[in-house]
Parts: C-alpha cells; structure tokens; sequence
C-alpha cells in the first residue's frame, strides 16, 4: 500500500514544519504554496522554549540549521531607556532546560523545506477549495489541479481562504488597532547582546539580535488599519529618532535598505475562537486556525507546536486502513491545541493593550507596575508558556 499522503495548504513557519513532521512519519507530504518563491527578506523569529521543544520532537535543531543569538538579557524598556523588567538568559536557561534564540525567519523556513524530499515543495500553487465530502479529501489549486489526499493541514496564513470557506459563520479577524513596521539589517559594530522592546506612549520598537548578526527590527504605533507611510523609513525616523541607544543608530541602518525591505502590514488576531480545529479531515494550525498579535512573540511558536502534536497523533504513513485513525486524532489534535492556542490569543491580545497606552498617566502607572514586579513573579508568569508544550498520549 502506498504511503498516505498529506496535501498542506501554506509553506509558513506551520506549514513547513508539519510537512517535516509527517514526512518522518512516514507521510506521502506535498506543500502548495501561493507565493512564487521562499521568501529571501522579512523578518526575524523568536524560538521560545516551548517552541524548541516541539522541534526536538520532530527532529529538527533549529540552532544547527540557521546558527543560535542568544542574546546576555530580555527585558522591556521605557523610551528614555530606563529598564522596567529585565532577564538574564542564563536564568531562563536555568530555569526551562534552554535557551531562547533568534533567527532569521527567511533562513528557518529554507532549513525546513531543506529538510523535505525535493519534489514535495510546489511554489506558485495556491489552494482555492478543499472538497472533503467523498471517500478522500480533493485539493483543487489555482491552476487548475486536482491532488487527492488522505489529509489536508491548512496552514494557509491569516486570511486564511479555507477557515473562510469552511468557517463561514465565524466573525474572522479582529484589528488590534496597531500597525506594524519590520526590518532586517547589519549592524555588527554596535554590539548590541540585549533583546528588549521598548514601550512608549502607544508606539513600541524591538531590538532582536539575531544568528546570522543581523538584527531584527520591528515597530508598531496605534493608527487606523490601512495606514501606510510613504516612506517607512523617514516614518520610523520621525517616530523613533529621539528614543534611547541603539535605536538612533538603527535607524541610520534602516534608512540604507530599499524601501521594499521595510514591512508595513496591519496587525490582527482572530476575533473569536473556531469552534473546532478540524473539520473532517482538514486539520487548520498556526494562523490559520488561532491567528494572535505578536506581543508574546508566540505566534510562529504556537503554529510549531500545533505541527509537532498533529503529526505525533496521526498514524503513521504506512499504517493500513488507516481512515478510522486519522478521524480520531485530529479529534484529539482539536482536544490538545484549541484551549492552549486561545489562552495565548488572548494573552498576547491583553499585552498588546498595555503596550499601546497612550495617556500619560495610564502609562506611567503601567511603567510603575511592571518595574516594581518581582522577577520570581515575572517568570512564574512566563511558566505556562515556555513550559506548555506536551505531546498528547496516542489513542
């Protein structure tokens, strides 16, 4: 009998790192993915604890594949340059069994598709419909094709067409009142081993040094959602010139890139919950399925862990009459991730608000509040996140 087979809609973060997972599971594996090729700018990636955990569950070592930042602290700064919380690493190595890392986000998914057998990877092939009513699911793309699967990972991003199509009663996107800026640049003579964001009044900017000794820069200002600058990097000059160091110096590296290397996009979760994370065998993850605000640097985390339990619960590729299986365990897969994934939504959701205060009163009330909380306290916080992560016993 042939392996079975796994059409994944997306070749994201979530969707690379499924395909990785049920191919060494023995999975016929074949990702659509509608942009033309893998993305060579963009941004950086945070991998928490959590998130590292559920790559050596499927074999992947993130550090070996792209080279590890781990930055000396973390921490969350005010606009003068006042630390209001701040960590040393090692404690949080100490403290989960690893170190957080950064790399970059271009790099991570190169290494990930590297990992997959050469023709699984279609580039230009967007998924418009999934027809899951016969004896197997029919994954119909743009150009026409038609690919029978056994399962279909709809890892399709944000606006995700198959949660429209399949979920047409949920309320979608939620903007979060932010839009956001991002960039990659070198800046090796700086010297900068913190990773911190610092918060001002409604506008926040992070500094995250990353493996490959470029930086990730992103920032974010409460404005209407479509707002877009002319010219990104004099907006970001405008906003940000008179913050603390090193961002005066960043800025100057910013203002070389092409503008094109500059992203704006708006930022939105997911207004509600779906009400199952599966619907027949289409199994949603990542974005798809609980898109969050990036305030807990969780959500490519939290798509990594969704690929890593799916693909530990279904049955192997080569498993025989395996249909009754597949049923099962994306039930289970919906059982394990769904109350995690909204737990985190909402928590990076509530962070994003305090970072976003814009009256001075409420933000020196805020400044106070997160300075004057213990680190014990802090990091007890962080407890459920980078500690979260577990593989689901199998039916």
């Amino acid at each position: 009998m042939p392996n079975r087979h796994a059409v994944v809609a997306g070749a994201g973060i979530g969707g690379l790192t499924a395909a990785v997972a049920l191919h060494r599971r023995g999975w016929r594996v074949t990702v659509c993915e509608r942009a033309d090729r893998a993305p060579v700018t963009g941004a950086g990636i945070g991998l928490a604890p959590n998130a590292l955990r559920a790559l050596e569950a499927v074999g992947v070592d993130a550090a070996r594949a792209t080279g590890s930042a781990v930055p000396a602290t973390m921490g969350v700064r005010s606009a003068d340059g006042r630390w209001l919380t701040r960590t040393a690493t090692a404690d949080l190595a100490a403290r989960y069994g690893v170190a957080p890392i950064a790399v970059p986000r271009p790099a991570f998914t190169a290494a990930l598709a590297a990992a997959l057998p050469p023709d699984a990877l279609r580039y230009g092939t967007e998924v418009t419909a999934v027809d899951d009513a016969g004896a197997a699911p029919i994954v119909r793309t743009a150009d026409g094709a038609e690919l029978a699967a056994d399962l279909v990972v709809a890892a399709d991003g944000i606006h995700s067409p198959l949660r429209r199509a399949h979920f047409p009663g949920h309320p979608g996107l939620h903007y979060t009142g932010e839009i956001a800026w991002r960039a990659l640049v070198d800046a090796p003579d700086l010297r900068v081993s913190a990773m911190s964001e610092t918060w001002g009044r409604g506008e926040r900017f992070g500094v995250t040094p990353l493996s490959d000794g470029r930086f990730y820069l992103y920032a974010t200002a409460v404005l209407p959602a479509g707002s877009r600058s002319p010219d990104a990097r004099a907006e970001l000059s405008r906003r940000f010139a008179a913050w603390h160091d090193p961002i005066p110096a960043l800025l100057e590296r910013i203002r070389r890139l092409d503008p094109a290397d500059v992203l704006q996009n708006d930022l939105y979760d997911l207004a509600a919950p779906l009400p199952t994370l599966h619907r027949g065998r289409i199994a949603w993850l990542g974005d798809a399925a609980h898109a969050m605000a990036p305030n807990l640097g969780q959500g490519g985390c939290q798509a990594i862990e969704d690929a890593a339990v799916l693909a530990h619960l279904l049955p192997a590729g080569d498993a025989p009459d395996a249909a009754p299986a597949i049923q099962a365990a994306l039930a289970a897969y919906t059982a394990a991730r769904r109350d995690r994934t909204d737990a985190v939504r909402l928590r990076a959701r509530r962070v994003g608000r305090l970072g976003a205060l814009r009256h001075p009163l409420a933000v020196a009330a805020r400044d106070f509040v997160v300075r004057a909380t213990p680190e014990r306290l802090a990091l007890r916080g962080a407890d459920d996140l980078f500690n979260g992560f577990r593989l689901p016993a199998r039916a």
